[in-house]
């Protein structure tokens, strides 16, 4: 399993900086949250949990589920075949379903997104995620040292500009792997429901 100094390294070495010269390690890991906070949105976690109802209640309260995005379908009755899926709104952390009788206080099935993690000990991002990631934490480093080397004495004195060009190149790298392997380009059934 990846962590988040096997990520960091792998940044380092991207930008030819594996003796940490010019990025601090709190800066590299700034710089891996962005890209890990842009990626999560675009591929994130898919994940589902059984909760339980209240009797007599439409409402039931997400506020649990760490680092939820969206909440996709909600089952219930859970464990039909085909699954029962049931129309919901969502507003803050209650999820109301959208049934003409109210639940027994059986469990519904929430099927939903959420971000992806990463630290020292654990992450839940698969192996193939992770060149993704890199990609985007050396640009967002990158465009840091080009803005921060502008208007610098220099013995190059268009080194801000080739890591503006490098961090831009690698920027739309990213942004474009977001695009090819992101949720939204993917065929999903989905069934319309009239609001309450």
């Amino acid at each position: 399993m990846v962590t988040l100094s096997d990520v960091r390294d792998r940044v380092r070495q991207d930008l030819s900086d594996t003796a940490s010269q010019r990025w601090p390690d709190d800066q590299l890991e700034r710089h891996i949250a962005h890209a890990l906070g842009e990626l999560s949105l675009a591929i994130p976690r898919e994940q589902a949990a059984t909760i339980a109802t209240t009797a007599g209640s439409r409402d039931i309260a997400i506020g649990e589920f760490e680092g939820m995005l969206e909440v996709e379908a909600v089952e219930y009755p859970v464990g039909e075949f085909p699954p029962a899926y049931a129309g919901f709104s969502v507003w803050g952390s209650t999820l109301a379903l959208h049934l003409d009788t109210a639940p027994d206080g059986s469990g519904a099935r929430v099927h939903y997104t959420a971000a992806h993690t990463l630290d020292e000990e654990d992450s839940t991002l698969p192996e193939h995620l992770v060149d993704i990631l890199v990609t985007g934490a050396s640009a967002y480093a990158a465009l840091e040292l080009a803005s921060a080397t502008t208007g610098t004495l220099n013995l190059d004195p268009e080194a801000s500009e080739h890591y503006a060009a490098w961090a831009r190149a690698r920027l739309t790298a990213f942004r474009q792997l977001l695009h090819t392997y992101g949720r939204k380009n993917r065929v999903r059934s989905r069934r319309l429901y009239v609001p309450a």
